[in-house]
This record gives structure tokens, sequence and C-alpha cells, in this order.
């Protein structure tokens, strides 16, 4: 599966990429059956579904979450890592069996679900790679912190320094 519907930056690699299963079309399959002879409705509830499906792509890179989806129009969604607030995965009977579910991202400060990779196979390794990125960003972000209060810590220490130097002249 190629990937030119989203611009990488140069130093970004791609962990994981895929699409919704194919079988995710059956309930619109069953649906639609019975509508095929009412002028052919069921046949355009089943293309429908199909091609959703088809035009549907979902990719995790080191630095973020990329969904594009559209049968008509295309629609990228990006969410860097350092937005991600939640990451759960979902699957029923049928997913368990199959091995097939769907994962959910929210953001700081969003409101509910603001991702979702739907239907896609082996949710839980999917879920595990953005979790593993997910703790190596929030490492680099408390590292990045700590270091920005040493230097204040040490700015305070060296005016207090200089105030007492000052004093004792």
């Amino acid at each position: 599966m190629t990937i030119d519907w989203v611009n990488l930056d140069d130093d970004e690699d791609v962990l994981w990429q895929g699409q919704p299963r194919i079988k995710s079309i059956l309930p619109a399959v069953i649906m639609g059956i019975p509508f095929i002879p009412v002028l052919g409705l069921g046949f355009l509830i089943m293309a429908g579904a199909y091609y959703s499906v088809k035009n549907t792509y979902f990719v995790v890179t080191d630095q973020g979450l990329y969904r594009k989806s559209g049968v008509l129009s295309r629609n990228v969604q990006k969410i860097g890592f350092d937005k991600v607030q939640n990451i759960s995965f979902s699957q029923g009977i049928f997913g368990s069996y199959f091995d097939y579910g769907n994962i959910e991202i929210s953001t700081a400060g969003g409101q509910g679900v603001e991702m979702r990779f739907n239907s896609i196979q082996q949710p839980r390794e999917v879920e595990e790679i953005v979790n593993s990125r997910l703790k190596q960003e929030k490492k680099v972000e408390y590292s990045e912190g700590d270091k920005n209060l040493e230097l204040q810590e040490l700015r305070e220490i060296r005016k207090l320094l200089e105030s007492i130097d000052s004093k004792m002249e």
C-alpha cells in the first residue's frame, strides 16, 4: 500500500499502516440485498460501503497519526502525539474471534473521540505501537521540562549570589 496521500517530514518514519477490513461491509451487504429490487438501491448501499472501506487508510508514524477517508472527496486528518490524551481499542464478538477491532484516539481539549481507526486487523498490536510512541513522547517532554526547570533554578541561584555579593561590597 502506498501512502502518497500524506506529506511525511524527511525525518518521519512509518511505524504501521492499514485499512479497514473488507469484511466490515458485511452489514451493508446484508441490509442491501433486500433492497436490490427497489430501483437497485441495494447495489448503491453495497457499493457505497465498499468504496468507503477501499478509500480509507490509516498511518502511524513516529510523529503522529493519520487518517484518510472519502469517496468523492479526500479528507486527511493528522493528530500529533503531543496532542493525544487517550487511546483505547474495542472489539466485538466477531472482532475478538477474527482479530479485528477499532482504535479510538482522544486529544487534549477535544470533545470525545477525535480519530477512529475502524475495523483494523490486530488492534492490540497497533495500540501497543501507539502507546509505546506516546511514552517516548512523554519522556522527551518531561526531560525537556526538567532542563527548563533546572535552568530557571540556576538563574535564581545566580541572582541570589549576585545580590549577596553586591551587599558584601
